[in-house]
Parts: structure tokens; sequence; C-alpha cells
């Protein structure tokens, strides 16, 4: 029996442990509180159980689902507000946790309302961390929402949250404090807070823009199909008008999809750049076993329970470390074991994060571990390596080694010298990242680790020394510093240029997709048209010449006819005439002649259509139109190339109405001999007489009948084919007039969405054009549009690689170019437009 059915189990404490981790990151301050909390609300040793299995992400772990339904009615208002005042506690409540605050009332049978009502009392309360005063203590939000809460749960939350929201937390570490204490810290703090208010406006701006420019997008799309619906309603002759409806709508359907993912991630960047518009954040990167998580419980001092000798995966959520307004996050294992979520997860960081450090290790350069950086070069992420050198110093005899001469490890030349290392990271660097304008700082994690386990003063010292940490500490902190407020802007203006430009990208490719698709169907329209008209024409020489043969035929019976029936009756006559034309199957062959002759025409158009299919799948399959997609990108190509391809060498067996006319060859035959009978009498003449003047008065009379009906025949045959021929023509026309049509139109809203996104991308562009010359001039100044527009000219940025600032004033630089390439990572030139 599972253990969601015990009844031992404190379900309104677990419902609070699966809201610590429903935003993928783990606070280290939270996961705190929660085992206080714990310990203070006495909770039993199976609820713990269950606890830690959410906090590990065991597979065995209780879902959000199966807490909340063992939640008594009676604790549900008290435990809602529990669980919102841990997601609110930064100030910031995430998309996922709002999702789990609205599955849990959904399983409650709680009313949207309801639910919205709660959200939004808590997001009311919710305090934005006070920026650059780090005297000014605040009620938590915790505090003010449960402070008439009775529950013993409550009133330790209370007490817990109180002290995490309202008081900075001291951190007992001589060596790490001056990573984030000092006076220069401290107006570097307030400074970079400042900033990012000032810059969040205009990402805010600018990402509000781009979500309602995919939104419209979206809606006209779908205007463009109702256009052609409505087109298309009341013509019998309307197939393929039908036919482009139908394969718009799965084209849109699935274009419709790829907005709301964009918007969903556009939507996302900015919840993300919200919840770090406070802090300074710190990345830890890498594959797994690197020592990311041991770098951040050297710099954090917490969270070495979860570091030892073969563990693997001990991050599975982004874990959170949080003081005076700095963030150290230590994330999953890149290319971990079982799993990309992991990956994912590690992804979601990225975009709030300031500074990446990617964590390598020397026994273990593989150029697949560098990948990543391509990722983080699309995200335009400043970026400091940390090579690991790894060495067993829990081998007495080593470690005396080490101490002995503890730079030997370090050196860059001889064998056993990092250079070669370096190199090939850099190596590495180049192809992924696009260039290595950045640190390589190598230090010895373990002997820091150790060093903070022994009692030894002068062997702690030692260690930690030789470790070279506080090298990564000390750049960290000149870093923050010196560059903390054009890092900020980094963040803030100048990778999200790269969450707009990335639907900016997709949507331009469809544009140009969908307008050379458009331009080649039309082309294509004519060809048909005039392979239509061959078509035609070949067929009805065809129809006329099997006309005329069978009409030969029927001439060439009537002198053997007339000799043989020249003294019958009328009756007879029309008996006998009628069993020689059924001997040479007059109707049948002009039914068949025509059958034949429209399916010839069918036919011959068929594979022009076909061909043009055909065509366009090769063009897809070469990739003719020369567009850089992702894998994705190419795989929604494919399948639409595909289906418009498809549906074009389909399109034959649903316009092609090609009938042959009902009754157009009745009475070709019934009624030639009713002139003849009155001709066949005469008593005085002798038999020869008679029968040579009936045999001739016959065949003149049916050669002219014949003759005549074979001319009607074949002006009637000729003007039905045609018809059918014309209708044909007409429907293939309606088909690719409408579908180029409509294809110019996607692409036409395509592209005044791409230069509505180009427009914000430009506007941030040029806000972060003028953050780096207040940067190159150490002259920070309020960001404004004015003195934006008195000193920024024009910007042309290829994104992640190179930035062209063109300034209307002389921009005096105090920064040399190695040390713009080494924080800006980016090729800067600055030209003076005069």
């Amino acid at each position: 029996m599972k253990q969601s059915l015990k009844k031992d189990l404190d379900y309104p404490f677990l419902l609070v442990a699966q809201m610590v981790c429903a935003d993928q990151q783990i606070h280290t301050e939270e996961s705190k509180a929660l085992h206080e909390l714990a310990e203070q609300s006495k909770v039993g040793a199976t609820t713990l159980t269950e606890m830690e299995k959410i906090l590990t992400q065991d597979e065995e772990q209780l879902s959000v689902a199966e807490i909340a339904s063992r939640v008594a009615p009676r604790q549900r208002n008290e435990a809602m507000g529990q669980i919102l005042s841990i997601a609110y506690v930064d100030g910031f409540c995430s998309a996922l946790e709002r999702q789990m605050a609205q599955q849990v009332a959904k399983i409650w049978g709680w009313s949207d309302g309801e639910v919205e009502r709660q959200i939004e009392k808590a997001s009311a309360f919710a305090d934005t961390r006070f920026i650059g005063n780090g005297d000014k203590e605040q009620v938590s939000l915790g505090a003010r929402m449960l402070k008439n809460a009775d529950s013993l749960l409550s009133k330790a939350l209370v007490d817990k949250l109180a002290t995490f929201s309202g008081k900075q937390q001291k951190v007992e570490q001589l060596r790490r404090e001056i990573l984030l204490s000092g006076p220069e810290y401290d107006e570097a703090i307030r400074q970079c807070g400042f900033i990012a208010e000032e810059d969040y406006v205009f990402a805010e701006r600018a990402l509000k823009h781009t979500d309602k420019a995919l939104q419209n997008l979206g809606i006209n799309l779908q205007k463009v199909i109702q256009e052609i619906k409505d087109k298309s309603s009341g013509k019998g002759e309307a197939t393929s008008a039908q036919e482009v409806v139908s394969q718009l709508e799965e084209i849109c359907k699935e274009l419709t999809a790829k907005i709301i993912k964009e918007i969903d991630g556009v939507q996302e960047s900015l919840r993300s750049k919200e919840r770090a518009l406070s802090h300074f954040s710190i990345a830890f990167m890498g594959k797994t076993k690197a020592g990311k998580s041991t770098l951040h419980a050297i710099i954090t001092n917490d969270g070495w329970d979860a570091i030892g000798v073969g563990k693997q995966r001990t991050t599975r959520f982004n874990r959170v470390y949080e003081w005076k307004n700095i963030r150290v996050i230590d994330t999953p294992g890149i290319g971990a074991p079982g799993g990309k979520s992991d990956e994912e997860i590690a992804k979601s960081i990225i975009d709030e994060s300031d500074v990446i450090c990617y964590v390598v290790t020397n026994d273990s350069i593989q150029e697949s571990e560098f990948s990543f950086l391509g990722l983080l070069k699309r995200k335009a992420k400043p970026l400091v390596i940390l090579l690991n050198v790894k060495y067993n110093l829990r081998d007495s005899r080593r470690l005396e080694y080490f101490l002995k001469n503890p730079n030997k490890l370090f050196e860059m030349e001889g064998k056993s010298g990092i250079g070669g290392h370096i190199n090939r990271i850099r190596s590495y660097a180049r192809k992924y990242y696009g260039n290595d304008y950045f640190s390589i700082v190598p230090v010895m994690l373990l002997a820091a680790q150790i060093s903070g386990e022994t009692e030894d003063k002068k062997r702690k010292n030692e260690l930690f020394k030789a470790s070279r940490i506080q090298d990564f500490l000390d750049s960290v902190r000149e870093s923050l510093i010196k560059d903390g407020k054009i890092r900020r802007s980094q963040t803030l203006l100048g990778s999200t240029v790269g969450v707009i430009e990335q639907p900016l990208n997709w949507v331009k490719a469809r544009s140009e997709v969908y307008e050379n698709l458009a331009q080649f169907l039309k082309n294509k329209r004519g060809d048909i048209q005039n392979k239509i008209d061959k078509s035609r024409q070949d067929a009805l020489n065809f129809l006329v010449q099997e006309i005329k043969a069978v009409f030969e035929d029927a001439l060439n019976i009537i002198s053997s006819f007339a000799e043989d029936y020249w003294d019958k009756n009328e009756s007879e006559l029309k008996e006998g005439w009628q069993k020689k034309l059924k001997e040479i199957e007059l109707e049948e062959r002009l039914e068949s002649s025509y059958q034949v002759a429209s399916q010839k025409f069918n036919q011959e158009v068929k594979e022009a259509v076909d061909e043009v299919g055909s065509e366009l799948q090769l063009i897809n399959e070469l990739g003719a139109f020369d567009f850089d997609f992702t894998e994705q990108d190419s795989s929604f190509f494919d399948r639409n190339f595909v289906k418009i391809a498809g549906s074009i060498v389909l399109i034959a067996g649903t316009i092609f109405t090609f009938f042959t006319p009902m009754g157009i060859f009745a009475g070709v035959t019934i009624g030639v001999i009713s002139t003849v009978v009155s001709m066949i009498s005469g008593l005085f003449k002798s038999r020869n007489q008679k029968k040579s003047e009936a045999v001739q008065r016959i065949s003149e009379s049916l050669s002219n009948q014949i003759i005549a009906q074979k001319e009607t025949t074949l002006k009637k045959s000729e003007s039905e084919f045609s018809k059918s021929c014309q209708l044909v023509s007409e429907n293939i026309d309606d088909y690719f007039e409408n579908l180029s049509s409509e294809l110019e139109k996607i692409s036409e809203e395509s592209e005044l969405t791409q230069k509505k996104l180009a427009t914000g991308v430009n506007y941030l562009n040029r806000a972060y054009a003028k953050r780096i010359i207040d940067w190159l001039t150490e002259n920070y100044e309020p960001l404004t549009e004015q003195r934006i527009n008195q000193i920024i000219g024009k910007v042309k940025r290829e994104f992640g690689k190179k930035i062209i600032i063109g300034t209307k004033t002389q921009v005096p630089s105090n920064k040399t170019p190695e040390e713009i390439n080494l924080v800006i990572q980016e090729d800067v030139t600055i030209r003076y437009i005069k």
C-alpha cells in the first residue's frame, strides 16, 4: 500500500516541501527553513522520510496530486496560505510555483476565482528586496500573511520566514568574507541595483512589445484562414479553395503552436529578469562530477552533506545560495547519466545569470562537454572557466608531497603541466563559443574542501592557499566591483536581445520561405496552364480522330447493308441497320473514345501537377531555399513541405471532375432509315433496276445522315470535352492561385511581425550600446531614451559575436581592447559619426 494512504503523514507540511521544489530551484535558506520547520512542528519520522524523497526527487516520492488530495478540507485554506508564503518568500512567484498552486486548487475543487484571489492577495504583500541598503529590515510576506494563523505549522513558518526574509544571515567564513563584504562591495551592489532597475524598464518594454507582436501574428494567421473560407463558401466548384483551406489550416496550426511556444519563452525570460532583478547571480555549470557542488559548498560554506566520494547526481535542481544581493547557483550536471531533464533544469537559470562559471577537470577534457558553450554564446552570456585540477589528496603521502611544492601541479609546462589542458579548452571554446575572451582559473577544489575539514589551523591555511581558490574568489570580487554594472546590463539588455532575436529569426525565416514558396507556385501556375493547354489539344485531337474513325467504319458498312436489305420492309431495315451498327460497336466505341481522351488528358495533367509536388519535395531535400534552421525548425519545414507537396500530388483526385456527358451519343443510329422506306416503291421497274435504285438511295441517305451525325457528334464532343478541360484547368489554376496568394499573406504577416521584432532588437541594442559607452568612459548616468538618442547614432550587432556602435560624440575610452574583449566577450567597435 502506498504511503500516500497512511494517516500519520503531515500532508500540509509535505505540500510546503513540494512548493520549495516547484520552481526547480532549491534555495539554501528555504531548505534550512523546511528542516527547522519540521523540527519546530515535531513532524514525524515517516513525514521526514517523504520530505527527503521530495527534496532529492526520489522516484518513489509522493506527487503533488497525491499529497493535496489527502489534505483535510478544514486545513486547505491555511495550507494554501503556507505554500504561497513559501512561493513569495523571495518577493517573486515563478510561473511554475503559480502552476502548482493552481493544480492544488483544482484538486480541491476550488473555483478559478478563489485561487486567483489567494494568489493576488499573496502577490500584493510580496516585497522585492531592498537594493543597496544592507541595514534595512523588513517583515516577511509569510509573517504578514500568517500572523493570525493558529496552527503550530503556520506559527513555525511565520518565525522562520520572518528570519529568512527580514534579516541578513551571518556567514562564518574568514577568507570567504572578502568576496561579499567591504565598502567597495556594498557600493558596487548599490550601483548594480540602480542600473538593474533602469535597465529592466527597457527590457520589460521590449519583451512586452515582442509578446504583443507574436500574439498579433497568431491572430492574423487565423484571419488569413477565415478569409479563404469565406471566399470558398457558397461556390459549388470550390473544391480547390477547400483544399487550400485544409492545407493552410495544418500549416497555421503548427505555426500557432510554435508562436505560443515562442511567447512562453519571451514571458518566461521576462519573469526570470524580474526574479533576478535585485541580485548579482553567478551560476556554476559543467558536466556531472566536475566539482560544481564542491565549489558551491566552499564559497557558501553550505551543502557539504551533498559532497562525497562516489556521489552521483548530487544536484537535481538548481540550488541557490543568496546573501547580501548576490546569488550563487549550483546546477545539475551537463550530460549527467539518465537525463535530459537535468540539462534542461540547468539551462533554465541561464537567462537570469550575470556570469557563468563553467567548471571542467584536467582529467577529462572532452570536446563534447564544450558544445554546451554554444548555447551560452547564443544567449551572449559572459563566461569564466574554472579548471579543477584533480589530484588524490586523500592519500596522506600525496598530500604531503603536494604541500611541499603546491605550485608544481599548476605549472604550465612539463609532463604534468596544465598548459596543454588550457590550450585544448581555448581551442574547443573558439569552436563552440566563438572566441576565447575569458579567464581560465586553475584551482584544486579538493584541497579547499579538505581545508574545511581539518582542525589544524596551520594545515587549514596551507591547504586553502595551495588550492588557489582565493584566486577565483578575488577574480569574482574584482568582476563585481569593477564590472558588476556592465554585467547587469549584459543580463537585462544585452542578452535580452537574444530572447527577441530567437523569434525574430524564426519569423524572418518563415517569411522568406513562404514568400519563395508562393513565388515558386506562381511560376509553376503558368507552366502548368501551358501543359494543360497542350494536354487538352492532344487529347482533343485524339478524340476527333477516334470519332472520325468510328463514323468511317459506319460509312464502310453501308454498301453491304444496302445490298442485303434493299427489299426489306421498314421494320426489317431498322432491325438490320441496328444489328450492323451493333456489330461495329458504334456507340461503345464513341463512348470509349471520349473516356480514353479524358483519361489521357487527366493523366498528363496529373503528371504535370505531380511534377510540381515532386520538385517541391526535392527543393526541400536539397535545402534549395538555403536557410539555417535549427533541427526543430527543419523538421517543421520538412513536415509542411511534404504536406504541401503531397497535397499537390493528390489534388488530381479531388478537383479533376471530368465525366462523359450523359446522352452525348444517344440517337446516333436511330432515325437514319426513316427517310429511306419511301424510296423503294415502283411497280413498273425491273427487279434489278429496283435493287440498283434502292441500294443507291439507301447508301446516299445513310451516308448523308452519318456524315451529318458525325459533324454533330464532333461538334458536341469537342464542346463538352473543352468544357470539362476548362473546368479542370480553372480548378487547378484556382488552387495554385489561392495557395500562393494565401502563402504570400502568411509571408506578409510574418514580415510585418519581423519588422516589429526588429524594432525591439534595435531598441535594446541602442540601450545596451549606451551602457557600454558609460562603462568605457566610467561615467554612468540615468538611462533615458533622450540620452540614448543624444549619444548613440546607429548600432549594428551580430548577436553574441560583435557589436559596432556609431556614436554622435567622441568616446574617450578608459579600457584597453583586451579588457573590453574580456568583459564584453564580443568584438566591440566604436565609430564616431560626424
